[in-house]
């Protein structure tokens, strides 16, 4: 358990150091048991301690004596109740996936590596208040056969079945915006096809990550 949570702050911090977030945007869990690890409401995650990480049950159920999640935990709650894989989840207002969002763009295939989110493209889920079920109905909509999406006027999220992973997924997704942003600004990039993109898709299944 501890070492869950040793974690879970590990990678909250990377968040900052690495710029997928600053100070205490974003947020990171992991499953546990019947429930979730996840990072707390309102701290930043320089300051973050074992005890501040809060557990919530897959009902939505907290002790706030211990400590209030995060004000986005129901979109982590419903992927864990929807998506049996997924054991981490990594949420960031990262500058590039952001940009995109505010502009309503999903990143299309313009590059193969769009495929390690799963799909031919990484969608962008509608618009929708932080912490509401509204936002978590859209999210799950964008992720359909994909283990990543940026979110509307707000950011990315992506999961994957270890903490690790998903980190790494929503480092990808930030690059592949910042390529596709870069792009843009020298035309209209080329899309490689549903043909191309569904071979890639089946060589991605057997790609290991070191």
């Amino acid at each position: 358990m501890n070492k869950l949570k040793s974690e879970i702050i590990k990678f909250s911090k990377l968040l900052n150091s690495r710029k997928l977030s600053a100070l205490r945007s974003g947020n990171i869990s992991v499953r546990f048991k019947k429930g979730f690890f996840i990072t707390p409401s309102g701290k930043k995650y320089s300051s973050l301690k074992n005890k501040d990480i809060v557990y919530v049950s897959l009902n939505g159920k907290f002790d706030k004596k211990l400590g209030i999640p995060s004000s986005e935990w129901k979109f982590h709650q419903d992927i864990y109740l929807k998506k049996e894989e997924a054991n981490a989840i990594v949420h960031s207002h990262s500058t590039n996936a952001t940009a995109l969002s505010v502009h309503k763009k999903s990143i299309p295939a313009f590059h193969y590596m769009v495929a390690l989110a799963g799909g031919n493209d990484i969608k962008c889920a509608n618009y929708a208040t932080y912490g509401t079920r509204k936002l978590s109905v859209n999210i799950l909509k964008a992720l359909k056969n994909r283990k990543a999406c940026l979110i509307s006027n707000h950011g990315q999220i992506a999961y994957d079945d270890n903490l690790s992973k998903a980190f790494e997924l929503a480092e990808e997704v930030e690059n592949l915006s910042l390529q596709y942003i870069t792009a843009l600004k020298i035309g209209k990039p080329k899309i490689l096809s549903n043909v191309e993109m569904n071979k890639v898709l089946a060589k991605a299944k057997n790609y290991k990550r070191g």
